[in-house]
Formats: C-alpha cells, structure tokens, sequence
C-alpha cells in the first residue's frame, strides 16, 4: 500500500499553517486601521512564535518569507525563523530597505536585529541614511527603525538610547514622536538611577 499523504515544503507547510490560524476579527481590524498588506491572515505574535518553533531555523526559508511583502504574517516570522549568527549588516540593511509597516519593524528588531554585534553601528546607519533622504517617505521609516531598535538596547546603552532619541526628535514625525520620547523618558531613567 502507497502513502498517498502529500510531501509538503517548509514554504507550503508555514503557508497552511497561516491558513489554518486565521483570524477574521483581527484581519478586519488590521485592514480598517490601514494596514498596507494585500494578505492579512489575522494570526497573532504567540501563534507566529509556534509555527517558527515548528519550522525550526532556516536562513533560506526566511528569506523566501521576506521576498513575500503582500503578506504580513510572512514577514512578521522571517525575523524568527532567521538564524542570528548568519545574519550580516548587509542582510538587515536589505531587509530594512523593504519595510511596509511598523509593525514589521518591530518584530524585526525584537527577535531579531538587537542580538546582533553590529545592532549600534546599523542604528547610526539607519539615522545617516534617514538624514540623506529627508523628506522622502522612506526616511521616516527609518528613524522609526533606529527608535526601535535602541529602545531594545536601552538597558545596556542608555546615553546612546539618549543621543538617539534627541537626535531623532529633532526631527519629530507622526510615526517617530511619540517613540522617540519614551526613549528619553526611559533612557533618563536608567541615567539618574
């Protein structure tokens, strides 16, 4: 007797995994607050962390869910599915430049970007290039990107955070205002105590 069960790839088997988990009442939401994804499956953060726990890390896979932007669970696992020590700051740096939401770039640094050796140096990066596109949409996302990767490194670099948040501040956005000040707040924190 044959085995007529399907051999399923990681990329298929994550996919089925999105189709399974999915949530009408959150993809709704996410789409009525303007979430610029074509495909919202509605599957929450701890959902994500099982299927990446079940895929297992994989660099190629990863790579194959961040060339997916349409999706916003593909791109929510990739950072948790990327294998750290293999991850260079031309790779973030490439990954960064596709950002759609900040969401994603929130994932991005908490499971991803802050363990990496190169975490301030990508953040001096981030406000030098945001600096060299001013008024261009991409450069707000930017500075939100280097917010939040330093409000991940807050504990450990406080006067950097400190820098970071005024320097960003100067410059105040919709998306970057309200980050860039509890970065002060938190990195004046850890300053006086």
């Amino acid at each position: 007797m044959t085995d007529s069960t399907p051999n399923y790839n990681s990329m298929q088997i994550v996919k089925r995994q999105f189709f399974a988990m999915r949530n009408g009442v959150i993809a709704d939401a996410l789409r009525k607050a303007g979430s610029p994804f074509r495909f919202i499956f509605g599957v929450n953060l701890p959902q994500l962390r099982d299927i990446a726990a079940q895929v297992g890390q994989s660099a190629e896979l990863a790579e194959q869910l961040w060339a997916n932007p349409a999706t916003r669970e593909s791109m929510l696992i990739a950072p948790m599915i990327q294998p750290e020590d293999n991850f260079t700051l031309a790779d973030a740096e490439r990954w960064i430049a596709t950002i759609p939401a900040a969401e994603v770039v929130d994932v991005l640094c908490l499971k991803l970007l802050r363990r990496q050796p190169y975490a301030l140096e990508l953040i001096d990066k981030l406000i030098e290039r945001a600096d060299a596109e001013e008024g261009t949409a991409n450069c707000e996302m930017l500075r939100y990107t280097a917010l939040r990767l330093m409000f991940n490194l807050v504990g450990e670099h406080p006067a950097k955070a400190r820098e970071v948040a005024a320097c960003i501040a100067a410059r105040p956005s919709r998306l970057t205002a309200a980050v860039a000040a509890s970065l002060t707040q938190e990195a004046d924190y850890l300053l006086e105590n």
